[in-house]
């Protein structure tokens, strides 16, 4: 998908969105969701998007992106003090040949520790268990 792609009212954060998907939430406010990544690449991998339809970093209105890094600032603080990892990645991605494979922007927050490998982007399906015993760690320091 190009970086002037349409917007598909049907990609699965919007399928979330409308609570056709169920998810493991962390944050909601009227303009950002934040939850856990199903298929995450280290323990406590969380998202941030926003309410908006929008592909991408080029597709969305300057408010709502600042918004949207606020959002991810607070939960990757959250993240930071209920997991205590080494250090975070904060990423996002621009089009399918970037890594994009969710045409609705969104921010990945992922702890990383020294001594841990990183899975595969997309890879190895969470325990819900484990996913919901996160979120709510991250919730408390919120």
């Amino acid at each position: 998908m190009s970086l002037s792609a349409q917007y598909d009212p049907k990609n699965i954060f919007a399928k979330i969105l409308s609570g056709d998907i169920p998810s493991v939430k962390v944050y909601e406010d009227e303009r950002t969701l934040s939850f856990m990544d199903a298929f995450p690449q280290s323990k406590g991998h969380t998202l941030v998007i926003p309410k908006v339809p929008a592909c991408n970093l080029f597709d969305i209105a300057q408010d709502d992106l600042q918004d949207l890094i606020v959002k991810t600032q607070t939960i990757g603080r959250a993240v930071r003090d209920a997991l205590m990892p080494d250090g975070i990645r904060i990423a996002q991605f621009n089009g399918e040949p970037a890594g994009q494979t969710v045409f609705h922007i969104h921010f990945h927050v992922i702890p990383i520790w020294a001594n841990a490998t990183l899975g595969r982007h997309g890879g190895e399906m969470a325990d819900i268990n484990e996913l919901n015993d996160l979120a709510a760690k991250i919730k408390a320091k919120l």
